[in-house]
């Protein structure tokens, strides 16, 4: 797998780098949004920053997006609301804001070529079993009574294991259209999810001031 570095800080490219390879991932550089679309073709996910000389971030991955579709994390000094809402409007996969955790990007970057291979067929974690093609959920071997969006709120944090989540990248990813609603909703669904999973409760941790994380000790 090629991942491709888009950031005109040579030293966030060289730590991002530096983990990629110790991941077994190939890597290629650019410093701006025009190198990063020559340069697009070559690879298999991109990691990228917004704000970048010739041409910034947004207006490259669009660019990118007119020739192939290719698994896309941005990178933005600004965590802003506004900003990180447009940049799952234009349907980019995930988004990080600096400063960030090198471990936590390489989580979402494995986490996202993932879901581009297609998910497993079953997640088994003791006695909680997720049968993705069956769209079922047992615990010991009892099936349990979830509501669509319970089950897509577990399949979503099952395949993002160990990443923290936002509540907006909840609302975004799991609802799949621009929701106009609050943190209500998302708290109220993790709060029916966890009472559904009984015992398994505490595979959902609360993040404070962020969202949750699923998280199993293995």
């Amino acid at each position: 797998m090629r991942v491709l570095i888009a950031d005109d800080e040579k030293l966030i490219r060289e730590v991002i780098k530096e983990y990629c390879l110790e991941n077994n991932y190939e890597v290629i550089e650019a410093e701006n949004g025009i190198e990063a679309v020559k340069k697009a073709e070559n690879a298999d996910i991109i990691v990228m920053d917004v704000m970048m000389p010739k041409m910034d971030g947004f207006t490259a991955y669009k660019m990118i997006k007119q020739k192939r579709s290719i698994p896309t994390i941005i990178l933005s000094a600004r965590g802003e609301e506004y900003d990180i809402l447009s940049g799952f409007d234009l349907e980019i996969d995930d988004y990080m804001v600096k400063p960030f955790s090198p471990k936590e990007l390489m989580a979402r970057i494995n986490a996202v070529t993932k879901r581009y291979k297609g998910e497993e067929k079953i997640f088994i974690y003791k006695d909680l079993k997720v049968d993705f093609l069956g769209h079922s959920v047992y615990i010991k071997n009892k099936e349990l009574t979830l509501t669509p969006k319970e089950y897509d709120l577990l399949v979503y944090f099952i395949n993002n294991k160990g990443i923290a989540l936002s509540r907006e990248q909840l609302l975004n990813k799991v609802w799949n259209y621009d929701y106009i609603g609050n943190d209500r909703t998302i708290d109220t669904h993790i709060k029916m999810l966890r009472n559904n999973l009984g015992e398994y409760r505490n595979l959902i941790i609360t993040v404070r001031r962020m969202g949750y994380k699923f998280e199993t000790k293995e």
